[in-house]
């Protein structure tokens, strides 16, 4: 299989960050995160992965099983072994002509390499040097962190999951939303290197992610006086007056639907036939209706439960009200809007070396592209997630090394390679 660019780079948007260059020294997802998105808007990124295998995340299984597929699209990997001196070398040599740098070890793990901000700004001043931590400086900076601890201790799994039952959300919010700070952070860094002619250490923490996105709750918590209930907590109230996931008459087919104006209250009555519903005096206003649902919503339950599933979704539609089909994650994939603006690109899952016999059920997926345009445009794949050290000697290469020096820095292990990029080097 060959790894190609895509043909999805031809047609796509011009790359904004075209010309920049960044290293990325990271696994797992918020360090990758974060170097991808550089890379999706054109950067060059460079992930140095430990020799000779590569980056672990590469072998996870369960529920990170797709990690690394989903977060190393556009970039080229350089295999090294950081514990030798050549190795450590070469890296240095890299940094020199980098832009930015990424990295997410623990803390000091980058110092002892010799890799640190304070050694490495000396070496180039120009440098952004991005850490991905798991807290900002402060007296938990030495901790060990996951998404699921700054999700328990953040308040976030109490807002999740039911009461007494803190649940960590679906997804790796806080890794993903750390790496997006740490994009933000480079970006600024960058705007500002272009006045000083200067470098910076920009941090983005996991823990102080999750603060933003609970802080609304803590908003709440103050205005209130009282901790808000969990949204799996049954009798949580609603801010609307239709806000519920419904049953269709369809075995396990269930469809979200949100009445949240007065207008939309207006239209919906009428078009379902709930004419006293919109005549009785005690549901005028929101507020009245959203402190007693229960004069209403069996009634809308029951309705809806009549109906299939397609022909809710149309009626809702037509109305203008927010809706939504409960669909799990591999219904994605064949989801119109997605196909149809460029939302998903064909990803190889070959680098999911831990996948059920090591053979991934699909050797092709269509992942999510960003979620974002430029002038129209989607931001598309210019390079598969690349195999552990495949572009290592053309790296090597560009820094300067003549083919005899490469040759031995893979004789000695300091620089891994596939074994047929390794033989052409010789």
């Amino acid at each position: 299989m060959t790894n190609a660019p895509s043909p999805l780079g031809d047609t796509q948007a011009a790359s904004p960050l075209r010309g920049m260059r960044v290293l990325e020294f990271s696994h797992m997802i918020m360090g990758p995160s974060c170097a991808m998105v550089l890379a999706d808007l054109g950067a060059d990124v460079v992930k140095v992965e430990p020799g000779p295998d590569g980056d672990n995340t590469r072998r996870l299984t369960g529920a990170a099983i797709g990690f690394f597929p989903t977060f190393n699209r556009n970039k080229r990997s350089i295999c090294l072994d950081l514990k030798q001196p050549a190795g450590i070398a070469l890296a240095r040599r890299l940094v020199a002509d980098a832009d930015v740098l990424v990295e997410n070890f623990r803390p000091g793990a980058m110092d002892k390499l010799g890799l640190g901000y304070a050694e490495l700004s000396a070496l180039n001043p120009r440098l952004v040097y991005c850490s991905c931590k798991g807290f900002l400086p402060g007296p938990y900076e030495h901790r060990a962190a996951l998404d699921e601890v700054v999700q328990m201790m953040g308040g976030l799994a109490y807002m999740t999951g039911p009461p007494g039952r803190p649940l960590r959300t679906g997804a790796s919010v806080n890794d993903v939303m750390g790496g997006l700070f740490g994009v933000i952070a480079v970006m600024a860094a960058l705007r500002e290197r272009d006045i000083t002619s200067r470098g910076a250490h920009v941090q983005s923490g996991l823990f102080e992610t999750n603060m933003v996105l609970v802080g609304q709750h803590m908003a709440g918590a103050a205005i209130t006086g009282r901790d808000p209930p969990p949204f799996a907590d049954p009798a949580m109230g609603k801010p609307w007056s239709v806000y519920d996931v419904f049953d269709t008459a369809e075995e396990g087919a269930q469809v979200f639907v949100g009445v949240v104006t007065e207008t939309q209250w207006r239209g919906f009555c009428v078009a379902f036939g709930l004419d006293d519903l919109l005549a009785d005096p005690a549901l005028t206003t929101q507020s009245q209706r959203v402190a007693d649902r229960s004069r209403y919503m069996p009634r809308i339950a029951a309705l809806f439960a009549t109906l299939p599933k397609a022909e809710l979704m149309a009626r809702v539609e037509a109305l203008g009200l927010p809706f939504a089909p409960i669909a799990k994650p591999a219904d994605l994939f064949t989801d119109p809007h997605l196909q149809a603006s460029g939302g998903l690109l064909p990803t190889e899952l070959t680098g999911a070396q831990g996948a059920p016999g090591g053979v991934p059920a699909q050797a092709v997926a269509g992942l999510p592209a960003l979620p974002v345009s430029v002038d129209g445009n989607r931001l598309g794949l210019r390079r598969q997630p690349p195999r552990a050290g495949e572009h290592g000697v053309e790296v090597a290469r560009e820094a300067g090394l003549s083919e005899a020096e490469i040759v031995a820095l893979i004789a000695a292990g300091a620089l891994s390679a596939p074994t047929q990029v390794a033989a052409a080097a010789e």
